[in-house]
């Protein structure tokens, strides 16, 4: 099945993040900021309080920049970067006013896509000698979708797809609609046949009819682990597998170990925890 590109965000992407945020904010102004005088200036760094996996410095930067061009940051950490306990991720210095303005927004964006980055690679090296792949999901927090899968990437983990047009997920509400896995399947196939056809089967009978259609991969819905052997047997590679429900660190390991080719896990998007990181003025 055709994977998407790994998620790498576009400046206009970020700038638009990064627009949002601030105005949600500073809205009509900064007014504790305002009392520091227009002439001071400051300086300081960031640092991590714990360890994990640095993610979202164009987020940071953009933040920033948005607030006061002449802010200047010197990055000593890079995304995808393990980090420990005190580490110093960044050095800045300007106008005093701008920097704390940009403080809040500036964490906000680093933390969270730190913290998924940091739980993808817990999650990563949990099977990281068993060949399957890590998937997203699209249990994202809205507007944040790109960045979140960008930070999936930095973790070690895979991406799933984007959202709903770039590839067929074909569950049990479309196939009801749709008449049938039959149907469904080669309605998508001719209406778009470079796109990815994927369909979600909750029992053996559901994956022969998903294979005899023709699916690039079909995703198995709460399989248990018997039941996930014997659909790789019954497979044997004529379409590639996806084990998909309630998966946890400590399910990982079995799932796969029974032969799937890809586990999509909702937790490393939505159930993230934000790395634990503080600014500070020197």
């Amino acid at each position: 099945m055709h994977q998407p590109p790994k998620i790498q965000p576009t400046p206009e992407q970020i700038h638009e993040n990064v627009v949002a945020a601030l105005k949600e904010d500073i809205g009509s102004g900064d007014i504790t900021a305002g009392l520091i005088p227009s002439t001071e200036t400051g300086q300081g760094r960031v640092i991590t309080r714990e360890a994990g996996v640095l993610c979202g410095s164009a987020w940071v930067d953009a933040v920033f920049r948005e607030v006061d061009a002449a802010i200047a940051i010197e990055w000593h950490k890079r995304d995808g970067d393990s980090l420990q306990e005190n580490d110093i991720l960044f050095s800045f210095s300007g106008p005093a006013r701008g920097l704390l303005t940009a403080e809040r927004t500036a964490l906000n964006f680093l933390q969270l896509l730190s913290g998924t980055a940091t739980l993808c690679q817990r999650y990563a090296a949990l099977v990281a000698d068993t060949g399957v792949k890590l998937l997203d999901t699209r249990k994202t927090i809205p507007g944040l979708r790109i960045a979140q899968k960008y930070a999936v990437h930095c973790g070690g983990c895979h991406n799933h797809r984007v959202g709903l047009y770039d590839a067929y997920l074909i569950k049990e509400n479309h196939i009801k609609a749709c008449g049938g896995i039959d149907a469904a399947v080669a309605t998508a196939k001719a209406r778009a046949p470079g796109k990815p056809v994927e369909v979600e089967v909750e029992n053996s009978a559901e994956l022969e009819a998903a294979l005899s259609a023709g699916a690039d991969r079909v995703m198995l819905d709460n399989f248990s682990l018997e039941a996930m052997r014997a659909a790789v047997a019954l497979t044997g590679g004529r379409a590639e597998l996806e084990a998909s429900g309630n998966v946890t660190d400590k399910t990982l390991r079995p799932i796969a170990e029974t032969g799937v080719d890809y586990i999509s896990i909702g937790a490393l998007t939505k159930d993230c925890k934000a790395l634990d990181l503080s600014m500070r003025l020197l």
